[in-house]
């Protein structure tokens, strides 16, 4: 799984111009899932996110987590992370798992956020949506559950 974290003081996401999810100070996750990604993915993704260093805290330093401020999580399907731009001028997505595959990795990762006590709200999975943030910092992390090590 990769996953884009932003730091954010509030975000949303609109399906057809409709509100579905927003979120005060806290996180948005552009979530991708591969093929060759399962349930442990999605659980050591969820810890590792959850529990990241990069709020200040009273002296300035990013030294807080999401858990510690008790922020809250918007968590966003996107497949395009998976985009493999390197040969010609499309986007290749064979690592990107199908859709019958990810959506229920994605839901996982969810619940595994939800059991860190984070309050979430998400995307529509497979949808076309737009999402509005205002990046805190700006602190921007690209997070990788195959490079653990």
């Amino acid at each position: 799984m990769r996953a884009v974290v932003q730091r954010v003081s509030r975000a949303e996401v609109s399906v057809d111009r409709e509100a579905i999810g927003f979120i005060g100070r806290g996180l948005v996750v552009l979530l991708g899932i591969r093929s060759a990604d399962g349930p442990g993915d999605a659980a050591w993704l969820a810890e590792k996110i959850v529990h990241l260093r990069i709020f200040e805290d009273d002296q300035g330093k990013m030294n807080r987590s999401l858990a510690d401020i008790g922020g809250e999580m918007l968590i966003v399907s996107q497949f395009t992370l998976y985009g493999d731009c390197r040969k010609g001028r499309r986007p290749g997505y064979s690592d990107a798992a199908p859709p019958e595959q990810a959506l229920p990795l994605y839901e996982l990762f969810i619940t595994a956020v939800n059991g860190l006590n984070i309050s979430t709200a998400t995307g529509r999975f497979q949808a076309a949506m737009e999402v509005s943030l205002v990046n805190d910092g700006p602190v921007t992390l690209l997070i990788d559950s195959e490079k653990t090590f």
